[in-house]
């Protein structure tokens, strides 16, 4: 049996998707356990591409269990939606479970979401992707969410559902902002959840059978460590829980059953919306690494902002999830450049720092120490096992395993199945 936790290392965008699609190939059942469809994981099988957004990625494996788990805050209709895409390409998603605990995202909390972005003063922004997670999550810790299992009656949902708009539609109107149409939003609600209902499991039973049944498990965490809303670079952060520590909480499974936890990381740094970037580079620098790398997000399409890979904050992310294996991605997209860069410490008002400080402010201080690496002017794209990269290739990837404190367990050199490979 083998408990696997996969976390994104950086600030997610890490190519998280396509990694567990990689590992699942051994897996019983892959486990969502945070977040909502405010993730994007890419999977590119063949010809074929796929973005999921509250849908494992162990859905291309036929026979495995998927579960989206309680740490979730749920889309019903967007999870409808993207179930009915994945069906019409010739995916069952007959494995699929969600958690009854798994709270829901309602419309209200979308309003919700852009009206607080919208009040927020130029350069405090957060750049949410106004899908509704952070106020649903607010709703949760206030103990008054909805939960998936309430979609399981139908008239209580409804009641609940009115309920809830209307002391948002008195907040929203007092502002002059628009207002849930609840007339027009309660049949796609209806329909969304009597799709569902045959889905709503008690999941925290089924990971937990599943491990004493000594089945291999993946759990499968969404954006990135330093988007943590505890541990990253707050308040620039979304809403849940992202390191390792989430997939106990978010699923209901006991730590003492994990073995081993992946972390994703890229081999230079991105970062989708505000907040600070220690390694950006900017101009031409920063948007020829956006073209290489195809750096677009996967969910919101916005561009991802570029730099340097950053040691100091990839080695404290590892620090905190107890990452001991990398899967270290994108080599490829360095391929021609005649030199590379690593962030090995920061200075801030003239003082070293060598950990990553608490305060996002100081971070928005800081000069990056480097050391330079050559690099390899040579295509990575075909390259299948670790002897076969170019020597200055293996020795950059070395110095970022040495650098984050964990030893490399899978390289990806593109985007496809076949462009992966395991040390």
């Amino acid at each position: 049996m083998s408990v696997t936790v996969l976390v994104g290392t950086q600030w997610g965008d890490e190519g998280k998707g396509k990694i567990i699609d990689v590992l699942t190939r051994d897996i019983d059942m892959v486990v969502r356990f945070q977040g909502g469809n405010n993730a994007g994981h890419t999977v590119e099988i063949g010809d074929q591409k796929y973005v999921l957004h509250l849908i494992p990625s162990g859905i291309f494996r036929p026979g495995t269990v998927n579960i989206i788990g309680n740490g979730l805050v749920v889309d019903p209709i967007s999870l409808q939606d993207e179930m009915e895409g994945l069906v019409k390409r010739g995916i069952s998603v007959n494995g699929l479970q969600l958690s009854d605990k798994a709270h829901l995202i309602l419309p209200y909390h979308r309003l919700m979401d852009a009206f607080k972005e919208s009040q927020r003063a130029e350069g405090k922004k957060i750049g949410t992707t106004k899908r509704g997670i952070g106020p649903a999550y607010t709703d949760k810790a206030d103990r008054c969410g909805i939960r998936a299992l309430e979609m399981l009656d139908l008239a209580a949902f409804k009641e609940r559902f009115t309920e809830y708009a209307e002391k948002y539609n008195q907040i929203f109107a007092a502002a002059g902002f628009e207002t849930v149409d609840v007339a027009a939003e309660w049949p796609k609600l209806e329909a969304a959840a009597k799709y569902l209902q045959p889905y709503i499991k008690d999941t925290v039973l089924s990971v937990n059978m599943a491990a004493k049944a000594g089945k291999n498990i993946l759990f499968e965490g969404a954006q990135g460590a330093l988007l943590d809303v505890d541990h990253g670079t707050y308040p620039f952060v979304t809403s849940s829980n992202t390191t390792s520590g989430g997939a106990c909480t978010g699923t209901g499974l006991s730590p003492r059953y994990i073995e081993e936890v992946y972390g994703v990381i890229k081999a230079y740094t991105t970062r989708v919306g505000e907040g600070p970037f220690q390694t950006e580079l900017y101009g031409e620098e920063g948007e020829s690494l956006r073209k290489a790398g195809n750096e677009y997000g996967a969910t919101t399409g916005r561009p991802r902002r570029c730099g340097w890979f950053d040691a100091v904050a990839s080695r404290y992310s590892c620090m905190v999830n107890g990452v001991n294996k990398l899967a270290i991605t994108k080599v490829d997209v360095l391929d021609d450049l005649p030199e590379l860069k690593i962030c090995i410490a920061y200075e801030i008002d003239g003082k070293r720092y060598s950990e990553m400080p608490s305060d996002s402010k100081l971070l928005y201080k800081v000069t990056p120490i480097y050391e330079t690496h050559p690099g390899w002017m040579t295509s990575t794209d075909n390259v299948c096992c670790w002897n076969d990269l170019p020597e200055n290739a293996r020795k950059y990837l070395q110095r970022l395993a040495e650098l984050v404190d964990a030893e490399i367990g899978i390289v990806s050199v593109g985007p496809k199945r076949e462009q992966t490979f395991e040390l």
